[in-house]
């Protein structure tokens, strides 16, 4: 049965509902900010004349914020949600369709295995029949290490999946699953305390603990035995190696109880072949799963991201079989933390993301995402209506080799089956051994060139936000896109280890988010020459101008101290009518968001914190992440993709171990904290000359007062975590190449603040 006609006559079937929550209250206060704004701005502009500098930075600053938040109440002004109903899909649907699941991993030593191996076994678990998933493993650091983890996670899974099904499990990432209270292990009618369950249980954590020790022990080696199945990694380089396919396991019986295909790749790399980063890790991921089970549906996950609902593959296909396909090109769950409370990811997900999905559809984030293979493949909703006629010959309807070997590469099995899912074909056999030729064939560092991959077909290239990327192209070919959130999130993930490693991913996201900006791919050129629909634009502006934020609130966040040192001012005086514009703004702002984060359920300490981190991170990482998206755009150096260290699962993890430093601030020599360190020692300098009378005399009366005091103090509050790292030892302290590198730059700023009022 072809798929399109399966989604055709399933969509009046109500699988899933579209839900409005109602925003009145909200829209009222987003309009009122926003003239409350706008009205600051115009209050700038007509007594510009009667101030100096200080005014017209805070003027460009404030309108800035002004854009940003018109961007915001646009994107956000008709939130809506899906309702999935999972219990009905196997009712209603004869013949469910095949799901090839991707994880990618990249360095077996900032990415441990074990984490890989979680992440694996709670896909390879999920309630869905073993004949129809496959799960393919990339592992971009061509290891050993990576390869024996998953032969062993293999041999276990053949425990751990019926032990799952006979329980019926909720939680299928087992170090998860053994951190759970005894009364969250099983959700099964009978009486899971009894005598047998309990010895079952003891037998499994037993089991996984063995394999938790044997993946550290052969972590510890020096060196592996590389013979037998690891022959194939002796003579490589982590960017110097032949393409590796292993089919570590193959359900050849077509088993639906039984245990789902497990297949490990490494594609080829060459020092001379640009490899693309994890773009091009999931196109080597798309053709060999292509050759192999050509699944009509995909399934791309982090290496660290794991299935937290059984059910999800059942919430996906709710929308995907249950909406029209130009409707559905992918469906997205939200990434969620497990080992975070992950507040500000919630807020955003509950008044952003909703009103993005009101729109055309939520964005493509990179991971928990499922997609329609054809929809990767390039295709365009106006092509599923005329069922691909530009890919077969007009007269006989054969197909057109040329243009698809141009557009998919030269490889004639792989183009077999790229005719198959462009006819929405499903009826093809899983034996994905035959095809291990052809596999590495695909993989192969030169096999892109001359085809359309990473330009129209797959993952496209040109920026570290690959995901975000891809997501416009899509979208500004007219399709839609579907989100999914059901309670208990459908994936969670591990939330970055320390600052240091949240700064480097704040980064990399602003760096790649900026390079779409600076292309071809932008979202107003698609509004404008495409079918990518106007708000959704504006929603994907408020994405990728997150670097550009750094500029304006790096300026108005040192102004304050500069008028202090100066003896100007940035604000009216508390006796001109004029203050109560930016006090009235600065007190809804804060109690707006504030009672947000109330409505969700946090405390107002969290929203502090996050309020604070924002601004640190926003000064900080993202002010690199501007610099590096510059530098490309000038030609004088790329980007590279800086991979996120990921916290390593321990077989003595027992959700027991409380640590005392968890969520404290930590601090190296990188040049991110270079910058908070120096606007900390900016106010405090600041506030220190004012307080002892070392300012320079008033010009014009104009003077600076309580209100730059007060903004100065705010500043110094928000960078808290640096005033407590002047005073701490270790990680936890600020290095003193850092303090000094800081009062350097806090100097030249002084003295430079100086020499601008003297002229």
């Amino acid at each position: 049965m072809a798929l399109s006609s399966m989604a055709a006559n399933l969509y009046p079937l109500r699988l899933f509902e579209k839900v409005f929550p109602k925003n009145t209250t909200r829209r009222v206060l987003d309009v009122t900010l926003l003239l409350l704004l706008f009205s600051l701005v115009v209050y700038r502009l007509l007594s510009l004349q009667h101030h100096g500098y200080p005014w017209v930075l805070a003027l460009l600053c404030e309108s800035w914020f002004t854009i940003y938040w018109v961007i915001i109440v646009i994107t956000r002004w008709t939130p809506l949600y899906y309702k999935t109903f999972p219990q009905l899909l196997q009712q209603r649907v004869q013949e469910l369709p095949p799901v090839d699941m991707f994880v990618t991993t990249a360095d077996p030593v900032l990415e441990p295995p074990i984490v890989t191996v979680n992440t694996v076994l709670s896909l390879m678990a999920v309630d869905y029949p073993a004949n129809l998933l496959a799960c393919y493993v990339s592992d971009d650091g061509c290891s050993p290490l990576t390869f024996h983890a998953l032969v062993e996670a293999s041999k276990f899974a053949k425990l751990w999946i019926p032990y799952c099904m006979k329980h019926n499990v909720q939680v299928r990432a087992p170090f998860k699953y053994f951190q759970l209270d005894e009364s969250m292990l099983s959700s099964t009618e009978t009486d899971d305390h009894s005598w047998e369950f309990q010895q079952e249980w003891k037998k499994m954590k037993e089991e996984y603990e063995g394999l938790s020790r044997n993946i550290e022990d052969a972590a510890k080696k020096s060196s592996f035995d590389l013979s037998g199945e690891l022959a194939v990694f002796s003579n490589t380089e982590c960017r110097n190696h032949p393409a590796i396919v292993k089919i570590i396991n193959e359900n050849k019986e077509g088993l639906s109880d039984g245990i789902p295909h497990l297949v490990y790749i490494s594609r080829e790399k060459q020092p001379k072949h640009p490899h693309h980063y994890k773009a091009g890790a999931m196109n080597a991921l798309t053709r060999v799963s292509g050759l192999m089970t050509n699944a009509p549906f995909m399934l791309n996950v982090d290496c660290d991201m794991f299935v937290n609902d059984p059910q999800v593959v059942y919430q996906a296909m709710c929308l995907l079989l249950g909406a029209k396909e130009k409707d559905c090109a992918f469906v997205q769950f939200p990434q969620l933390y497990h080992d975070s409370s992950a507040d500000c990811l919630v807020l955003l997900q509950e008044y952003i993301c909703k009103g993005v999905v009101g729109i055309q559809g939520p964005f493509f984030q990179g991971t928990g995402c499922f997609h329609r293979r054809k929809v990767i493949y390039g295709l365009w909703p106006d092509d599923i209506e005329n069922e691909c006629a530009r890919y077969f010959n007009s007269v006989n309807g054969k197909v057109d080799d040329e243009i698809l070997m141009k557009e998919f590469g030269s490889s004639k099995e792989f183009i077999k089956s790229v005719v198959h899912a462009l006819k929405g074909q499903m009826d093809i056999p899983m034996n994905p051994s035959n095809y291990l030729d052809a596999a590495h064939q695909v993989a192969g560092s030169a096999y892109e060139y001359g085809s359309s991959w990473g330009e129209n077909v797959g993952c496209l290239y040109g920026s570290t936000a690959e995901d975000n990327l891809t997501g416009i192209t899509i979208h500004k070919k007219g399709w839609r896109s579907g989100y999914c959130n059901p309670e208990p999130p459908g994936f969670l993930g591990c939330a970055p280890s320390d600052t240091i490693a949240a700064m480097i991913q704040q980064k990399r996201w602003s760096t790649g988010l900026l390079e779409i900006l600076f292309s071809r791919n932008n979202p107003i050129y698609a509004a404008l020459r495409a079918n990518l629909q106007g708000r959704q634009c504006v929603a994907y502006l408020w994405l990728i101008t997150w670097g550009l934020r750094s500029i304006p609130e790096l300026s108005y966040a040192v102004l304050p101290a500069y008028c202090i040192i100066t003896n100007t001012n940035f604000l009216p005086k508390f006796q001109e009518p004029g203050i109560y514009i930016p006090v009235a703004v600065l007190v809804m702002y804060s109690l707006y968001t504030l009672s947000e984060y109330i409505q969700s359920g946090f405390t107002v300490r969290s929203w502090w914190v996050n309020q604070s981190m924002a601004r640190i991170v926003t000064m900080s990482a993202w002010l690199f992440g501007f610099l590096n998206a510059v530098l490309k755009l000038l030609g004088i150096s790329e980007p590279t993709f800086e991979i996120t260290p990921k916290e390593k699962f321990t077989s003595s993890d027992d959700g027991n171990n409380i640590d005392e430093n968890k969520g404290k601030f930590t601090f190296d020599e990188s040049p991110y904290f270079v910058v908070g360190t120096t606007i900390l020692l900016v106010q405090l300098t600041a506030l220190a000359s004012g307080l002892l009378g070392l300012q320079q005399p008033p010009a014009g009366g104009q003077g600076s007062g309580l209100g730059e005091f007060f903004t100065s103090v705010i500043v110094v509050l928000c960078f808290w975590p640096f005033v407590e790292g002047l005073f701490r030892k270790g990680k936890y302290g600020i290095p003193l190449s850092t303090i000094c590198k800081s009062a350097a730059l806090t100097s030249l700023f002084v003295c430079l603040s100086k020499k601008s009022y003297m002229v």
